[in-house]
């Protein structure tokens, strides 16, 4: 049989050709990654201009031309990524020795908008490549989100507020980056997939006490953050009872404030906005630490001290009335870190334990000590974790004597870490009581 004739190599390549725009060109991972988060940035971009622009085709910014709504708006972008704006005194133009204050106050519920907006593009992102061509889509997701920052902080600075453009193509790089890498983590599955890194065979092959340590280090710190977000849960149930039973008082300040139908609805999103914020502050109540709405006032179990606020519907929730039994509530961080110790007891890893009633034979002198270490451990843990929140939900309104807001940070922390190491030794020693162990049938 004659062999079959071979196509010219030009016939081969056209129809090579052929078939490549038929089917498409892939695109490169790191225009991909680009586009991504460029759907992102601008998607949280039109959800805060459209009420802006809502609230001044409605009337409600009737000295202000479009220009500068769309410039406050692009403030507001700015301000929920984490930037803080430089408030100048009106009139006298953007003189820095003119500057009034920093509004650097953000509200976490809005930020959560562009975070998972990102968490949605990082999943996308690790769908679309391999373990070792990841960085190459992160990387260009990052680059464009920097350059929409860069650009909104060169456009929206005015003779009212104004922002420095480092900081404007950094700081939004937090919440976005942190979306993205978390939400390539989930497509992934695990660490080890995402960045080409095997913890667990790098584990196995280190010694058996240095697994035990690590063990231990993990299960509490596992333990104190379940006592942190159990808190946290607890907070924001308290949270919600104290709004329903205030409910009447904030619609009287809504009746009051009469924003209209498109101004209430732009006021009840700002509320919601920073519905995060009031979580958190609610945790540094219970806790003891207390938290400020203004230079001088301090709200908390033990002390209640409050100056002039705002017309803000919510803040008619504030505690008030006889507090006379409000310390009660201090207990729920301890319930927190009884859980924690009842989980600890769970797992099983208290090598540490293990170690100490080896060199110390009297049994209730090492199980005193390696309970109150832990305790002390996993209270750490979770007030480590309290800094992060009352910081991430204090700031600055920039106005008068709102220069101060938010939890009391140092006390807050403090106060939480006492009270969870308190709960989990209890919890720790009193759980095996609460286990009862399944009788086996002969």
């Amino acid at each position: 049989m004659s062999e079959k004739k071979k196509k010219p190599p030009a016939a081969a390549a056209l129809n090579a050709a052929r078939e490549r725009l038929h089917t498409g060109w892939p695109m490169p991972l790191f225009l991909q990654g680009a586009f991504e988060l460029l759907q992102a940035a601008l998607f949280s971009a039109f959800l805060v201009v459209i009420p802006w622009m809502a609230v001044w085709f409605s009337g409600g910014f009737a000295d202000r031309s479009i220009e500068s709504v769309l410039k406050m708006s692009g403030q507001t972008w700015l301000l929920i990524h984490g930037v803080p704006l430089y408030l100048l005194q009106v009139g006298t133009g953007t003189d820095p020795s003119d500057l009034a204050g920093v509004l650097n106050f953000v509200p976490l519920g809005l930020t959560l908008i562009p975070f998972f907006l990102c968490w949605r593009a990082g999943r996308r992102i690790a769908r679309a490549s391999y373990t070792d061509q990841l960085w190459q889509g992160i990387l260009g997701a990052l680059s464009v989100y920097l350059l929409c920052g860069l650009f909104t902080g060169f456009l929206v600075n005015n003779d009212e507020a104004e922002t420095t453009l480092l900081m404007a193509a950094t700081i939004p790089l937090i919440s976005a980056g942190a979306g993205v890498i978390i939400g390539a983590r989930r497509e992934a599955g695990s660490w080890g997939r995402l960045i080409g890194f095997d913890a667990a065979a790098w584990i196995s092959k280190t010694s058996q006490h240095s697994r035990w340590a690590g063990s231990y280090l993990w299960a509490v710190i596992c333990g104190g953050t379940l006592a942190y977000m159990m808190t946290f849960g607890l907070s924001a149930l308290l949270l919600t009872i104290n709004l329903g039973l205030h409910w009447v008082d904030i619609s009287n300040v809504y009746q009051q404030l009469r924003p209209g139908p498109i101004g209430s609805a732009v006021l009840t999103m700002g509320q919601l906005g920073v519905m995060p914020n009031l979580v958190l502050w609610t945790l540094a109540w219970i806790t003891g630490g207390g938290f400020t709405i203004g230079v001088g006032s301090t709200i908390s179990p033990l002390e209640t001290t409050v100056g002039p606020l705002p017309a803000v519907p919510i803040l008619a929730a504030l505690p008030s009335g006889d507090l006379t039994y409000a310390w009660a509530f201090m207990l729920l961080p301890v319930f927190a870190g009884f859980m924690a110790g009842w989980y600890f007891l769970r797992v099983g890893e208290n090598h540490f334990d293990d170690w100490i009633s080896l060199r110390i034979r009297s049994r209730w002198v090492s199980l005193g000590l390696s309970t109150v270490v832990l305790g002390i451990v996993v209270g750490v843990t979770a007030g480590i974790l309290s800094l992060a929140g009352s910081w991430l939900s204090s700031g600055s309104a920039g106005i008068g004597r709102y220069t101060e807001i938010g939890p009391n940070v140092l006390l807050t922390a403090s106060f939480l870490a006492a009270e969870v190491a308190i709960g989990t030794a209890i919890g720790y020693l009193v759980s095996p009581l609460l286990e009862h162990d399944p009788v086996l049938d002969g």
